[in-house]
């Protein structure tokens, strides 16, 4: 990140709004002249160096690196470190940062009392909300904006996701609060921290695949939105609380629940072909397929959560949702040309882990946290304003009348 202080941040948004303010205003005006993209389809906003999505060839990478090459090699954090510092890690590098998200990681007692006076019934995702609102108070440097201060806010958030996440849900049940294991690196910590007892190599495995690759996905709805808050140059907590909102909503963070919920609903692999046939009669949507990015070639996270797919079926000795799985995606490709997401693996991958379904957008969340830091951290160091225009189709004017004359 560039060195700019706060000062120099609002002093160059501040000289750049006067006209761009006056110049949007006076588009707003203009009537028809202005063609819209509904939900800014096709639109590109910014110049980014941090993720590469390209939907024709079905290919993303972080900062140049395939995202087959980290699935592959790669764990969660050192692709953290990558987002945030441009490289990948070396020994020395990953270890020091290793500990320091260790020392981050855990919650002190006050911010874990906000979980435990909430009502039970809360989302998760509302708690997750809430909390990160209340780091923000607690953060003696929140005003500062430097581009250091902001790498201690991010590694914060990063750490502490999932021990919040993990001990929120735990704390629903009446279980006993879990501090994180300092031996333990960030993907089975979370396991440990939400199961009571530490996860297998694969296992662990696992969890850190599905992390990594939905670390990162270039300009959707939370990003977008994060990216938005931070323009304003408002601080790094409610950029994040602002997409964590975001991803809460159905058509962005839920199609793996909803996912995973199809195949407990078609229990056996032999029921897959009437179901889905009959789900699409209805003119129902078949959750985890399909992309607003990847329409011309496979969502490329996909195959590689499917791969460990098998892996944990097999550690279990029960093919049953592998199985499932690849049936309702052959049938998919086969009636209506369509490949599935990364949601759509992701969903029987978190369920085998022992998550339970109301915790899967929270791991979205948890899983995301290192891009919507890093993209917030792009938009400080360039940024200006976003205020996009809107094509008025409201009546035209139209004279007042007095009250008594209406």
């Amino acid at each position: 990140m560039t060195s700019k202080t706060y000062a120099d941040l609002v002093r160059a948004t501040t000289d750049d709004t006067s006209t761009s303010e006056t110049a949007d205003a006076e588009g707003d005006t203009r009537r028809g002249q202005t063609a819209v993209q509904k939900g800014l389809a096709g639109i590109v906003i910014a110049k980014s160096e941090i993720c590469s999505v390209n939907g024709e060839r079905g290919s993303l990478s972080y900062r140049g690196y395939d995202i087959g090459d980290m699935a592959l090699h790669a764990t969660f954090e050192e692709t953290v470190y990558l987002l945030w510092h441009r490289e990948l890690p070396t020994r020395e590098q990953l270890d020091g940062f290793s500990a320091a998200l260790a020392e981050e990681r855990d919650i002190d007692d006050t911010t874990y009392s906000i979980l435990t006076v909430l009502p039970n019934d809360v989302e998760p995702m509302d708690a997750l909300r809430t909390t990160v609102s209340a780091l923000s108070c607690a953060d003696a440097d929140d005003g500062d904006r430097c581009p250091d201060a902001n790498l201690l806010k991010a590694r914060k958030l990063v750490a502490k996701f999932p021990t919040i996440v993990a001990n929120y849900y735990r704390h629903q049940r009446g279980w006993r609060r879990i501090h994180p294991d300092p031996e333990l690196g960030h993907a089975s910590n979370f396991l440990f921290m939400l199961r009571g007892k530490a996860p297998s190599e694969r296992q662990t495995q696992s969890m850190n695949l599905a992390m990594l690759l939905m670390a990162e996905h270039g300009f959707n709805a939370s990003t977008f939105a994060a990216r938005v808050t931070a323009a304003t140059l408002s601080d790094m907590y409610s950029a994040v609380t602002t997409a964590i909102g975001t991803l809460k909503g159905p058509l962005h963070g839920g199609a793996n629940v909803r996912a995973m919920k199809m195949m407990l609903e078609i229990g056996h692999v032999d029921n897959v072909e009437p179901y889905i046939r009959a789900a699409l009669a209805r003119k129902q949507r078949i959750m985890g397929f399909g992309h607003r990015v990847y329409k011309t070639a496979p969502d490329p996270r996909s195959a590689y959560l499917r791969g460990r797919l098998f892996e944990l079926c097999e550690e279990k000795g029960d093919l049953h949702y592998y199985r499932i799985a690849t049936a309702v995606a052959e049938t998919m490709e086969a009636t209506k040309g369509l490949y599935p997401n990364v949601d759509f693996y992701a969903a029987p991958v978190l369920y085998l882990l022992g998550i339970p379904l109301e915790l899967f957008v929270p791991v979205f969340a948890i899983s995301r946290i290192p891009g919507w830091t890093t993209q917030v951290m792009e938009q400080y160091a360039n940024n200006r304003l976003i205020r996009p225009l809107a094509q008025y189709v409201g009546p035209a004017h139209r004279p007042y009348k007095p009250i008594d004359a209406r």
